[in-house]
C-alpha cells in the first residue's frame, strides 16, 4: 500500500473516531434516559447514575407514568397547540412573504428588515406585554392565548420570502396571462412549488411548540389545559419527591415518543425538505 494512500486511510479512520464520540457525546442523555426508565424500583444513587444496564429490565415505571398521569388529556392540549399554531402560521407566512418576495410598495425593504428584528428578541423579554395583552383580550388561561404570540413568525415570513424569490416569473406571468388573480397565482402556481419550504417551517414550527414549557406555563393555569411539558413538570413532582427517575424517564420518553417516530417514519422526506429550503 502506498504512503500516500495509507495516510488517507489514517485520516479517514480518525474523523471516524472522533464522530462517533461527538455522537455518543451528544445521545449520553437520551440512552440514560432509556436506561432509567427500565431500571428496577430497587436502584439509586450511583447506580442509578450508570450508563450500562446492570439490571433485568422491568416495564413498572411505565406501568406507573401510565397510571399516574393524565397522558391523553395533554396530549390532545398539545396537538391542539401545535396544530392551530401551525395553521394560522402557514397562511400568515404565505401571505407575508408573497407580499416582500412579489409586490412593490413604498418601504418595502425597510419594512421587511424591521420585521426582521422580531428575531433578535429573546422570547422571555415579551412574556409580560404579551400576558397584560392576553388579559385585556380576554384570553388567559386559554390554549388560545398560548397560540396567540404565534401567529406571526419572521422566521416563517423570511423562509417565504426567499423561497418564492427563487421560483421563476415565468411560471407567474403564464398564469397571469390565462387571467389567474394574484390568489390563484398564490395558491395554485407558487404554493405547490412551495412545499419544500412549507414543509421544513411545519418540523421547526411543531417541534419548537411541542417541546415549549414556559410561555404555557406563564398563560395555562387550569390543569385541564395543561400541555404535555407542563404536565410533565406537576407529574415529576408528584413522583416520590421529584427523586424517581425512573419514573421520569418514562414520562419524559412518553413526550419523545410522537416526534421520534415521525422523524423516524419520514426522515428522508425532511431532510430533503431542509436541504431544498436551504434551513440548517
Amino acid at each position: 500500500m502506498k504512503p500516500e494512500r495509507s495516510g488517507y486511510l489514517s485520516l479517514g479512520a480518525l474523523l471516524a473516531a472522533i464522530m462517533c464520540a461527538v455522537v455518543f457525546l451528544w445521545s449520553t442523555p437520551f440512552l440514560w434516559m432509556i436506561v432509567a426508565s427500565f431500571r428496577p424500583d430497587g436502584f439509586g444513587g450511583l447506580g442509578m447514575a450508570s450508563l450500562f444496564p446492570d439490571f433485568v429490565p422491568t416495564l413498572k415505571s411505565y406501568h406507573y407514568a401510565v397510571e399516574d398521569g393524565d397522558w391523553p388529556l395533554w396530549f390532545m392540549n398539545s396537538a391542539i397547540l401545535v396544530t392551530g399554531t401551525l395553521a394560522v402560521q402557514l397562511v400568515t407566512i404565505s401571505l407575508a412573504g408573497y407580499a416582500f418576495a412579489r409586490i412593490r410598495f413604498p418601504g418595502k425593504d425597510a419594512l421587511f428588515y424591521l420585521f426582521l428584528l422580531q428575531l433578535m428578541l429573546a422570547p422571555p423579554v415579551l412574556i409580560v406585554p404579551n400576558l397584560t395583552t392576553l388579559v385585556h383580550l380576554g384570553l388567559y388561561d386559554t390554549l388560545l392565548g398560548v397560540m396567540a404570540p404565534y401567529w406571526g413568525s419572521a422566521f416563517g415570513t423570511f423562509l417565504m420570502r426567499q423561497t418564492f424569490r427563487t421560483i421563476p416569473k415565468d411560471f407567474e406571468e403564464a398564469a397571469i396571462i390565462d387571467g389567474a388573480s394574484w390568489w390563484q397565482v398564490l395558491r395554485h402556481v407558487l404554493l405547490p412549488l412551495s412545499i419544500p419550504g412549507l414543509t421544513a417551517f411545519s418540523i421547526v414550527s411543531v417541534v419548537y411548540h411541542w417541546n415549549e414549557f414556559l410561555w404555557p406555563l406563564m398563560v395555562i393555569n387550569d390543569p385541564d389545559k395543561m400541555v404535555l411539558t407542563v404536565g410533565l413538570v406537576s407529574f415529576a413532582q408528584g413522583a416520590e419527591g421529584a427523586s424517581d427517575w425512573g419514573l421520569i424517564a418514562a414520562g419524559t420518553l412518553f413526550i419523545m415518543a410522537p416526534l421520534f417516530i415521525a422523524f423516524t417514519a419520514f426522515q428522508r422526506q425532511f431532510v430533503n425538505s431542509f436541504m431544498s429550503s436551504g434551513v440548517k
